[in-house]
């Protein structure tokens, strides 16, 4: 229990200053890896409450995918930061006005719980996970049992997506002249390459 303990507060300590730092950091590059840090420690804190599935899925899909796929892309692109330093503090009072309004709606809606006009709904023990189960079973029990149609319908809307994804950006365009490999691979360095010496002053005969 003492490690348990020792280990929830490293994580909860270490998930809370990389999401400060995440916000904080002048670099985007720096912002991303200090994200990886915070979804790290929170699969840390996922596996402390048993809840293995979910702290897999931010590992493989969060880190090894979203964030990843975050790095490059700031990695790549030419980002002038003085732009986007004004474009934040353009935006500072909108995005004050909107966190005004998400804390209001917060506040009323513990409000009104406290005040008994929210009921929350009760468990039935129709979904109870059978003694000796892993949530990784559970969940797999679920998802290829009871919500097996809804799953495969959720697969084929993600493979439609994809595929028509595939389809646009695989274009054959008109403008361009095609290309014969076998031409290309019968050409000699003397068809390639000319050697000339320009006289001075007379520039090169195109």
């Amino acid at each position: 229990m003492v490690i348990q303990a020792i280990a929830f507060y490293l994580f909860a300590v270490l998930v809370i200053a990389s999401g400060a730092l995440t916000i904080l950091a002048r670099n985007p590059v720096h912002s991303v890896l200090w994200l990886i840090l915070a979804f790290f420690n929170g699969a840390g804190l996922m596996v402390l409450l048993g809840a293995e599935f979910i702290a897999m899925l931010l590992v493989i899909v969060y880190v090894g995918a979203v964030a990843v796929l975050f790095l490059f892309v700031v990695m790549m692109l030419d980002i002038d930061f003085a732009e986007l330093r004004a474009g934040f503090m353009k935006n500072f009072p909108l995005g004050i006005a909107i966190a005004v309004v998400l804390l209001a709606e917060l506040v009323m809606g513990v409000g009104a719980y406290q005040a008994g006009a929210l009921t929350l709904g009760v468990a039935d023990g129709t979904a109870v996970t059978p003694p000796h189960t892993s949530n990784i079973a559970a969940i797999g029990a679920l998802l290829y049992g009871r919500y097996l149609f809804l799953f495969e319908t959720a697969g084929i809307i993600l493979l439609v997506a994809m595929i028509g994804a595939i389809v646009l950006t695989h274009r054959e365009r008109k403008d361009t002249r095609p290309q014969n490999i076998a031409r290309q691979n019968a050409r000699r360095p003397w068809q390639a390459t000319r050697n000339t010496r320009p006289e001075v002053g007379k520039g090169v005969e195109l």
